[in-house]
């Protein structure tokens, strides 16, 4: 759907705020044609008592896409975190995490949304000092992983907050907003998303936005852009960029996957990509564990070692599939699809998880994973945390 400042009039901000509490950051890229597990009435599995990875507790481990610490059977909406909630933060090992804070897809009103986010965001942080934390550079990586707190880094999954101002960004920026997304699956005023047929380019806008970017040092996101839009924001990024949540199209073609192109590119220009834990992992049928491998191993074979991590585009807690889980989800999917915003294939009757890794501890589960298959201890680290650490360091400060 091609879309113009002037000519918008669906209101998405329901289906974000609705997003938040349901799903955390998972509806936003959820999507693929699947059905639901045959065990999907059973319990989450439990986090484990000790790490299965041996090295898990040294890592730095980083979900480069987070719903971040929120309770999907919360009702009520900004609602305190749950006891729940902390609890499993502190039992997944995450060293830190990117919090999706920008609304999406609303020139209308994603600036209010945002900023109502950020405000949602702080306020849980100071009531929850001793779990959580801000981070705005890489000293505050390492300051979280020293005391145990979840490091929250604040990042869009669109450039609709910024209208048409990209002065904006030293509002966002002085409120703690590191990663810029520069387009959602739409065409905005900066780009394509990957859904546009016509797949046009950055736009002048768009590398103006950049720039600006580039000067703040914020980290550019290409997730959810399309091909052109990718490359040329590559290009025209004076630093690195992450493509935070993604997977690999030539194991499963799909708008919302890279091509190993873009991956080249990316990785020749010192970025790094986010392999997600989501259904674009296979063309049809449920995604495992073992289909999330196959991508991260590909990634690390078209990018190298030093270029990939994980971003979930899921959140810490586990999930429980009960009726209610599933009524609100299909709301979700149906309003997304009547906004035109929705990928393809997304439908109300399939989940947006891997069953197998719907644990708090999912990435030291997957660590264990990738150590049987032969991947050596210093791969493993790299992909749980240190590459990204790493990117977001060398671009933020």
């Amino acid at each position: 759907m091609n879309f113009h400042t002037d000519a918008m009039t669906n209101d998405p901000s329901d289906v974000e705020r609705s997003r938040r509490h349901f799903l955390g950051a998972c509806a936003l890229g959820a999507a693929g044609a699947l059905l639901l597990p045959a065990q999907a009435g059973a319990a989450a599995p439990a986090a484990s008592a000790r790490p299965q990875w041996p090295g898990y507790r040294r890592a730095t481990v980083i979900d480069a896409l987070s719903g971040g610490p929120l309770d999907v059977r919360e009702e009520t909406e900004y609602a305190p975190l749950s006891a729940r909630s902390l609890a499993d933060a502190r039992a997944s090992g995450l060293t830190a995490c990117t919090i999706t804070v920008s609304g999406v897809g609303s020139y209308l009103n994603d600036y209010a949304l945002t900023m109502r986010n950020i405000a949602y965001w702080n306020a849980q942080q100071a009531l929850h000092e001793d779990a959580l934390s801000l981070v705005r550079t890489g000293a505050d990586l390492v300051d979280a992983k020293r005391s145990g707190r979840l490091g929250m880094i604040y990042g869009f999954q669109d450039a609709t907050p910024f209208g048409e101002d990209s002065e904006r960004f030293d509002t966002f920026h002085g409120l703690g907003v590191r990663v810029y997304q520069l387009t959602y699956n739409r065409r905005n005023l900066v780009g394509d998303g990957c859904l546009e047929p016509a797949n046009a380019g950055l736009s002048r806008f768009g590398r103006e936005l950049v720039e600006k970017i580039d000067a703040g040092r914020g980290l550019v996101d290409l997730s959810h852009a399309g091909q052109r839009t990718t490359l040329d924001a590559i290009a025209a990024s004076r630093h690195p960029v992450t493509i935070s949540h993604t997977g690999c199209a030539a194991l499963a073609e799909n708008p919302r996957n890279k091509s190993d192109q873009e991956l080249r590119q990316l990785a020749a220009r010192g970025g790094v990509a986010g392999i997600y834990l989501m259904p674009f992992l296979r063309q049809q049928g449920q995604p495992t564990a073992e289909d999330l491998i196959r991508h991260i191993e590909h990634a690390i074979n078209v990018c190298g070692e030093e270029h990939v991590c994980l971003g979930t585009d899921g959140m810490i807690s586990s999930i429980d599939l009960t009726p209610a889980y599933r009524e609100r989800l299909r709301a979700v999917v149906e309003e997304r699809i009547r906004l035109g915003i929705s990928a393809p294939g997304e439908s109300g009757d399939v989940v947006t998880f891997l069953p197998d890794l719907n644990q708090p501890d999912r990435f030291d589960r997957l660590a264990f994973l990738l150590s049987r298959r032969g991947h050596s201890d210093a791969r493993i680290e790299k992909i749980l945390g240190s590459n990204y650490a790493r990117l977001f360091t060398d671009v933020c400060g």
